[in-house]
């Protein structure tokens, strides 16, 4: 596998788009600070074919592809592998939850002469080659055709990351012996043992399949087709006969059917004749229908006599006044003697109201008299408070006077000091205030609940004052309204009058009704009748119609009972004359059933004197019957047709089979031979030991170079060893070589890889570069000139990309083609430097 451009774009610290481009650069090194993403353009290269990275810790880490806050990265790398080109794919992508998964990946052959540099015009996938792998499932067994090595050989052969340069040398012999398989192609040889020894098994399987089917076929011989032939012939001679044979009786079948059809025709006639009755009740329902229509006169002369009746009473109903105006006068009469009762409680009710109106006045005066004393001795209480503050701020001014000193408020001379009272004006006065004024609170509050109880008394005087003059006003209108009405005794014998007179206009309207209830029923009885006798007449019409093929008699539809004595005669005289002719029919039919049996047993008897059972038939010959007949003789012919092709088929399959056998006896020794010839001689464990002393060889001579001939590299029973020869070659394992001399054996064993064992490879699996991404920094100048030299030397030769991955300048001086890769704040990006 050989890169030849990357590009990346949010991928780690690569957040913008970038791109390496490894045209020409057969020797190179990747160079820059530490941190600046240097290893980060090899961990492209494996996460673009494989999908993971050696330091992120397996597939897992997939997080770690995206740069801080990128929400997507892509890789793309154009690479050669075994002469031809490809294109993979990557995609990363962020989900709205944080999930990082991989949203796309792809591989694709690209053409001859495909311009890599198209890739910057964005060309879509489809127009980059053929696709061998279109979704992320596919890219492991797709990428390994290509490459001809899975991810974790890739890692110790093509690509040697950090940490894992050793892998090879320290590798277990199971492991390192698989990597030689793949980078050789022994694999190869493995598979073609295992296909020979499946091929043997196969052949072995399908000839036992073969005996199986030989057996099977033992009855396919020649006598056995031509007895098929025989018996083909001759059931195409009984299919003939059979054909030629049913027309007869199909005839036969006929003249049957015709005279079972004229039979059953008078039979038919004969069940309808026969059928033909005066109906039950028919007297009874023409007699019902006069009855009802008397009922029904009688009902409505009932309706007309309750209706006079009615009438009557109603007049004189009419005559005895308005019931509604009566008892309104008796309501005035009545309401005239309770309002002349309730006169004196309510002129009552406003003497007693009056009274304590004035009583309760009375009091509310008193109080507001004794309101307006308080206030004035309040008001008064109120001054002598002002006077008496006055006298005590003038005693406290004698506290500063002085015989014979001039006052300081009049300015002048004071001859004698007055005495300072003992106790203070003020306080006596304002014990004076608060009793006044507690008596006028209380004068106050006694005033305003009797005020409040007197406007109380004095508001419902004026409401009973009014109830008062309202009754009287009433009063005088009802004593007007009475004047001139009847007197009460008068009224109620009126009144009295006037509910007999109802009561009897109630029991008429009740008889109206009945009489009217009486009529709709006798109407619904004639009715009814009528329909009834509309039904017989229908049953009549569609009886004789039924017959109207016979032409029966006309019908007198004045007289139902007449109509139907008429045709029941004259359908008796009609079954008579249509027995005889029946009877005649009878006998036509039996002797066409005898001809038809006659010709049916022929055909039966053809059958069996063909040796062939004779299909089941039903009693009555049929036209399925005669269908059945011919369909028995086509199947049977059919069959032994079959019979024949089927044994001829047999005997030509036997034939075919013993052939095969011999193909598979002949297939199975070679296959057999082969495998065993493989697995016999170890060609596989040779051709891996040969591989490894090459290996090994190639390995030491390169170790020697790169320590001043001190060791020696040596395999034994698959194990690594050093020779020492400052020790007096002495034999050591490589786990105890120190980090130096570890890098220095990895080393002479990876570029052997390249050098030794790519021209042995069979498969893609060449190894067309070689990146080194570890130990520089641990040589001494020597050392790292003759590590330096012997890539040079690699290099030139022009098969093989060798890169390198290092921050030690005076190594890095040498190498021709320089990749310097720097980070700022937002993006790290790469620049080449030299050819």
């Amino acid at each position: 596998m050989r890169p030849i451009r990357l590009d990346m774009s949010g991928f780690t610290v690569f957040r913008d788009q970038t791109t390496v481009d490894f045209t020409d650069a057969d020797y190179f090194a990747l160079v820059g600070p530490t941190g600046s993403g240097k290893s980060t353009v090899l961990d492209a290269i494996c996460f673009v074919l494989y999908g993971q990275v050696p330091r992120w810790g397996g597939a897992r880490g997939i997080v770690n592809a995206l740069a801080p806050s990128a929400v997507e990265a892509r890789v793309r790398l154009v690479f050669e592998s075994a002469g031809d080109r490809y294109v993979a794919t990557r995609v990363v992508r962020r989900d709205g939850r944080g999930n990082v998964k991989t949203s796309g990946a792809g591989l694709q052959l690209m053409p001859a002469g495909f311009d890599v540099s198209k890739l910057d015009t964005g060309m879509d996938l489809a127009d980059l080659g053929e696709v061998l792998a279109g979704v992320p499932a596919e890219m492991d067994e797709a990428v390994q055709a290509a490459v001809g090595l899975p991810y974790e050989q890739f890692t110790s052969c093509v690509i040697l990351p950090q940490g894992q340069f050793a892998d090879f040398l320290h590798a277990k012999p199971a492991t390192r012996q698989q990597i030689l398989i793949n980078l050789l192609g022994l694999q190869m040889y493995e598979r073609v043992q295992v296909r020979a020894a499946e091929r043997g098994k196969t052949a072995d399987a399908k000839l036992t399949v073969v005996d199986q089917s030989l057996a099977a076929l033992e009855d396919a011989t020649d006598e056995a087709v031509e007895s098929a032939a025989e018996h083909l012939a001759r059931m195409r001679e009984l299919t003939g006969a059979v054909e030629a044979a049913v027309p007869g009786l199909r005839a036969a079948r006929a003249e049957e059917e015709a005279a079972r059809g004229t039979r059953d025709t008078l039979d038919a006639e004969l069940g309808l004749l026969s059928s033909v009755r005066t109906p039950k009740g028919l007297a009874e329902a023409t007699g019902a229908i006069t009855a009802a229509r008397t009922t029904a006169e009688q009902a409505a002369e009932a309706v007309h006599e309750a209706e006079e009746a009615e009438e009557k009473v109603r007049g004189e109903l009419t005559a005895a006044g308005d019931a509604g105006s009566l008892r309104l006068a008796l309501d005035r009469h009545t309401e005239l003697d309770r309002l002349t009762e309730q006169e004196g409680w309510f002129a009552g009710k406003v003497s007693v109201a009056e009274v304590e109106c004035r009583d309760a006045r009375a009091s509310a005066d008193l109080a507001e008299s004794e309101h307006t004393g308080a206030q004035q001795l309040l008001e008064q209480a109120r001054q002598d408070y002002r006077d008496a503050q006055q006298r005590d701020r003038a005693s406290a001014l004698r506290g500063h006077l002085v015989a014979g000193h001039d006052c300081p408020v009049c300015e002048q001379k004071v001859t004698v000091v007055p005495q300072v009272p003992r106790e203070s004006s003020v306080r006596l006065a304002e014990a004076a205030g608060n009793a006044a004024r507690e008596a006028a609170e209380q004068a106050t509050a006694r005033f305003q609940q009797r005020d409040a109880v007197a406007r109380n008394l004095e508001s419902d005087l004026e409401r009973k004052r009014g109830q008062y003059e309202h009754h009287l006003t009433r009063l005088a209108e009802v004593r007007k309204a009475v004047q001139g009405l009847p007197g009460v005794e008068a009224i109620q014998q009126r009144l009295a009058e006037f509910t007999r007179l109802q009561g009897r206009l109630e029991d008429a309207t009740a008889a109206v009704r009945s009489a009217r209830d009486r009529l709709r029923a006798a109407q619904t009885g004639v009715r009814t009748a009528e329909e009834q006798q509309r039904t017989a007449w229908r049953t009549f019409d569609a009886v004789r119609d039924g017959l109207a093929r016979f032409v029966p008699p006309p019908a007198d539809r004045d007289d139902l009972a007449g109509a139907w004595s008429s045709l029941v005669d004259w359908a008796r005289a009609e079954h008579a004359s249509r027995a005889t002719a029946r009877a005649a029919a009878e006998g036509s039919v039996t002797a066409a059933h005898q001809a038809t049996a006659g010709a049916h047993a022929a055909i039966v008897a053809l059958f069996t004197a063909a040796e062939v059972q004779p299909p089941a038939t039903p009693p009555t010959v049929t036209a399925d019957a005669e269908a059945t007949l011919i369909r028995a003789a086509a199947v049977t012919a059919e069959r032994a047709e079959a019979a024949w092709q089927r044994m001829t088929e047999r005997f030509e399959q036997a034939r075919e089979q013993q052939d095969q056998r011999m193909v598979l006896q002949q297939e199975s020794r070679v296959a057999k031979s082969l495998a065993g010839h493989l697995r016999a001689n170890n060609f596989e464990r040779w051709l891996l030991e040969e591989a490894l002393d090459l290996l090994v060889d190639g390995a030491s001579g390169i170790l020697r170079e790169l320590t001043g001939g001190q060791y020696e590299l040596m395999h034994d029973k698959g194990e690594f060893f050093v020779v020492d020869h400052h020790d007096a070659g002495l034999r050591r394992g490589v786990r105890t070589l120190s980090g130096g001399e570890t890098f220095q054996a990895s080393l002479a064993l990876a570029l052997a890889l390249s050098e030794q064992l790519a021209g042995m490879s069979t498969t893609a699996a060449s190894l067309e570069s070689i990146v080194l991404d570890e130990g520089f920094g641990t040589l001494d100048a020597a050392t790292l000139d003759v590590v330096a030299a012997t890539l040079e030397n690699l290099a030139a030769r022009g098969d093989r990309m060798v890169g390198l991955v290092t921050h030690v300048h005076a190594l890095a001086e040498r190498v021709p083609v320089r990749f310097e890769v720097h980070k700022d704040a937002r993006t790290a990006y790469v620049e080449r430097v030299g050819l």
